[in-house]
């Protein structure tokens, strides 16, 4: 049977893996796409004001 400290080393275990586990849904679900969406959106601001520029 499980002692005192191997239950806590478990329970550690298992609130880092959810934690992760969370963090990495988080992550793929709004942050990149969030990001990627932003940095295309500045670019094609850029692109169109380079455009508008030289006319």
């Amino acid at each position: 049977m499980f002692e005192f400290d191997q239950y806590l080393g478990f329970l550690a275990f298992l609130t880092i893996l959810t934690i992760g586990f969370w963090l990495m849904i988080f992550l793929l679900t709004f942050v990149i796409p969030y990001w990627l969406f932003g940095n295309l959106m500045e670019f094609l601001n850029e692109k169109r004001k380079q455009k508008n520029d030289q006319k």
